[in-house]
C-alpha cells in the first residue's frame, strides 16, 4: 500500500466510524427524543423559546443547533453556562426550554447552572449518553443518544459524538418545522438577504426585463434587424411574437453564431425560420424560484414571461440574477 492509499485509508476510516455512530444514534431514538419534541411545540406555541447550553466542543454544535432552529421557524438561543453564572441566566425564563448538552453527562461548568435554572422553573432536557448521568437525574426530559466509539484512535477527542450531535439537533429542527407547518415563504422572510429567501419571495415579474431592455419582433423581422433590437435592447436574445402580441419564439446570439457557421446569408432571412419554437416560458405572478429550476433543470438562459392571456410581458435573462443575488 502507497503513501496515497494509506491516508485515504484513514480518512475513509473516520467517515466509517461516524457513519457507525449516525447510526446507532437513528436507531435508539425512543420516547425521549419525541416528549423532547412535544415540550419544544409546548413551549414555542406558548411564546417561549429554547435555550440551548453546553461546554467545549457540544457548546460549539449547541450554537449550530439554536441557529438552525431559529432559522427555521423555532426561537432558539446559545447559552453559555458559564456566563449564565454571571449574569446570562436572565436569557432564561420560566416558560423556556432549557435543552442542555453534555455527552458525558458530567461536565462541572453545566452541573453548575442547573440549580439557578430551576429556581426559575424553567424546564431542562438534556441530550447525553446515558440516563444514569448526573445531568440526566436533573433533567425532566432525556434524549439518549448512545455513540459506539469516537473517530479519534485515542477514542478522546469528541468526533463521532460532536457528528451525532449535530444530526441529533438538525431530526430536531426539521421536525419541529414540518409539525408547526414552517413554510418555504416563512424561510424566505427570515432568509431576506440570501439567494433561497429572494428567491421565495420575489415573484417574476421582480426580476424580468421588460420596456426598452426587451428586444421584440414580428416573425417576419430578418436576423440582422432582430440583431440591432437585440443591440439596443442590451440583451442577448430577442422574443418573436404574432399579431396578438403572443411569443412565437425565441432567438439568442448562441443560435445567431450556430446558423452563421453554415450559412453566412442568415443575416437576410426572417427571424422566424432559425428561432426556437416552443420557448420556456413563466407567468409574471409566479415566485422567482420557478425561474431558477428551469434554468438549472433545462440549462437555458432566457425565459419568456407571459401574463394570463398568455401575451408576452417580459424576459428573464440569466445574466440579470447574480446582480438580484439569486445566483
Amino acid at each position: 500500500m502507497n503513501d496515497k492509499d494509506k491516508l485515504l485509508e484513514l480518512a475513509r476510516d473516520v467517515f466509517d466510524i461516524e457513519i457507525e455512530g449516525l447510526a446507532n444514534v437513528r436507531d435508539n431514538l425512543d420516547g425521549g427524543f419525541v416528549e423532547l419534541v412535544s415540550a419544544c411545540i409546548e413551549v414555542l406555541d406558548g411564546g417561549g423559546k429554547l435555550v440551548l447550553s453546553g461546554v467545549g466542543k457540544s457548546g460549539h454544535i449547541g450554537k449550530k443547533i439554536a441557529a438552525t432552529l431559529s432559522s427555521t421557524g423555532s426561537t432558539a438561543v446559545f447559552m453559555h453556562p458559564v456566563e449564565a453564572m454571571h449574569g446570562d441566566l436572565g436569557l432564561l425564563s420560566a416558560n423556556d426550554l432549557l435543552i442542555t448538552l453534555s455527552y458525558s453527562g458530567e461536565t462541572e461548568e453545566l452541573l453548575q447552572a442547573l440549580p439557578s435554572a430551576k429556581r426559575l422553573n424553567a424546564k431542562i432536557a438534556a441530550i447525553t449518553a446515558t440516563q444514569e448521568s448526573s445531568l440526566s437525574r436533573w433533567s425532566d426530559i432525556v434524549v439518549e443518544m448512545p455513540v459506539p466509539r469516537e473517530a479519534c484512535p485515542f477514542n478522546l477527542a469528541p468526533t463521532s459524538t460532536t457528528t451525532a450531535l449535530l444530526a441529533l439537533g438538525d431530526a430536531l429542527a426539521m421536525t419541529l418545522l414540518r409539525l408547526r407547518g414552517f413554510s418555504k415563504d416563512d424561510y424566505g422572510r427570515l432568509h431576506p438577504g440570501g439567494a433561497i429567501g429572494k428567491a421565495v419571495t420575489m415573484k417574476v415579474s421582480d426580476i424580468m426585463r421588460s420596456g426598452e431592455r426587451l428586444a421584440v419582433l414580428g416573425p417576419d423581422a430578418s436576423v440582422k434587424d432582430t440583431l440591432l433590437a437585440m443591440t439596443k435592447a442590451r440583451s442577448g436574445s430577442a422574443v418573436v411574437v404574432n399579431a396578438d402580441g403572443a411569443p412565437l419564439g425565441i432567438f439568442t446570439d448562441g443560435d445567431f453564431r450556430r446558423h452563421a457557421e453554415s450559412d453566412l446569408q442568415v443575416l437576410d432571412k426572417p427571424v422566424s425560420e432559425v428561432m426556437t419554437r416552443n420557448p420556456a416560458t413563466l407567468s409574471a405572478d409566479d415566485m422567482a424560484v420557478e425561474a431558477l429550476k428551469i434554468v438549472e433543470s433545462k440549462h437555458i438562459d432566457d425565459i419568456i414571461v407571459v401574463d394570463v392571456e398568455g401575451k408576452l410581458v417580459g424576459l428573464v435573462d440569466i445574466q440579470d440574477l447574480p446582480g438580484l443575488k439569486l445566483m
